[in-house]
């Protein structure tokens, strides 16, 4: 009988979507082949303490508990990662506790992102789904992957960047020049619409900087596009390929993290979107684009939005999209002809790939 492969699952994390990141991992438990794959349960606290769950339905327990509580991981095995042979979990008296074949990062946002736990990964040896650290840590930073994607000739809204050293100097009238009214403040190093301020008169800049500057030394101020807002999941390596694209239709000011997350009736998503042939592939070409421009491997979904109903600008990629079950990026692929199981099954055979990729490579200088 074939070994099956153990797949770490990490969870948790000190990002302020730690919640989506629960939710993410729970979906992604229940929907992988266990004829496969073994699930290795590892759940990083908002303390940054990684412990490895041997509970099967500590995540069950969260997601159905209402009154929206944090996990409790007092019942849990705490481990250090460290890379020893084919081990890679460790008790603080150096006893190895699991040995892991592949890791799946389910960590959105900070410190999971943003080519942080990638590198980690990377310096252990240890094969992971996903981007490697370049494509996380530019995909992460909304100033620098705008900059590459116009660099790359990609079309995207205007924008201006402020960093903390220059609160001072942010003048609304030079920015409402360059903008518009209304515009979009945001951190530029965050996910799920946190810390986002959609600002459409004076009094209200000021504050949504602030708010900005709360998570990030460094905020990013866009133009607001009217039009359609929609989405596409990317899927491999060399060899990317595009989804069908859905549309986004926020019942909310915007597409903000209680329309995504919090509000079950927050947003229509209309799976596949209802667009012209040739917007539908020219949405898919420029996702596929984005994605290399951006050195992404595994998945990322690239959000765009459609202005005068042809006009297709891109507005971000997230390398490690929302994997819950209501998430756009596993929804997509199902409505292309993929089940949430077998694009599991291939994002794990994506990453195993890249590590035997890497591994003929030459890495010494002797």
């Amino acid at each position: 009988m074939r070994k099956k492969t153990r797949v770490g699952i990490l969870f948790g994390g000190r990002s302020a979507e730690h919640e989506v990141s629960l939710r993410s991992a729970k979906n992604i438990v229940a929907a992988v082949d266990r004829k496969k794959y073994e699930p290795v349960l590892i759940g990083i606290d908002k303390a940054g303490r990684w412990n490895h769950i041997r509970d099967e339905n500590f995540l069950q327990t969260f997601v159905t508990d209402e009154a929206g509580s944090l996990p409790d991981f007092s019942d849990s095995l705490l481990v250090s990662p460290c890379a020893q042979k084919d081990k890679f979990l460790y008790t603080s008296g150096g006893k190895p506790v699991a040995p892991v074949d592949v890791m799946f990062p389910v960590l959105h946002g900070t410190f999971g992102e943003d080519g942080t736990i990638q590198g980690l990964l990377k310096l252990s040896g240890i094969p992971f789904v996903g981007a490697d650290v370049l494509g996380t840590a530019v995909g992460m930073d909304k100033d620098v992957m705008k900059r590459v994607l116009r660099d790359a000739g990609i079309p995207i809204p205007g924008f201006l960047v402020y960093t903390w050293n220059k609160k001072d100097s942010i003048d609304f009238d030079t920015v409402r020049t360059a903008l518009g009214i209304p515009l979009f403040v945001k951190p530029a190093n965050l996910g799920s619409s946190v810390g986002i301020t959609k600002v459409g008169e004076q009094k209200d800049f000021a504050e949504a900087c602030a708010q900005a500057f709360a998570y990030d030394t460094k905020i990013i101020i866009e133009e607001a596009i009217e039009g359609r807002e929609i989405e596409c999941s990317v899927l491999g390596n060399e060899l990317p390929e595009a989804s069908l694209p859905g549309e986004v239709k926020p019942r909310h000011e915007f597409y903000s993290y209680d329309a995504k997350y919090v509000d079950s009736e927050g947003a229509e998503l209309i799976i596949p979107a209802a667009l012209p042939h040739n917007v539908i592939e020219r949405v898919r070409e420029l996702a596929v684009q984005t994605f290399r421009a951006l050195c992404c491997e595994g998945l990322a979904r690239v959000d765009f939005f459609i202005r005068r109903e042809s006009e297709v600008l891109v507005n971000e990629i997230n390398t490690l999209p929302g994997f819950t079950a209501i998430s756009m990026y596993p929804k997509l692929w199902a409505a292309s002809g993929v089940s949430q199981t077998e694009l599991i099954d291939r994002l794990i055979t994506l990453a195993l790939q890249r590590a035997e990729r890497e591994k003929r490579l030459n890495r010494s200088y002797s």
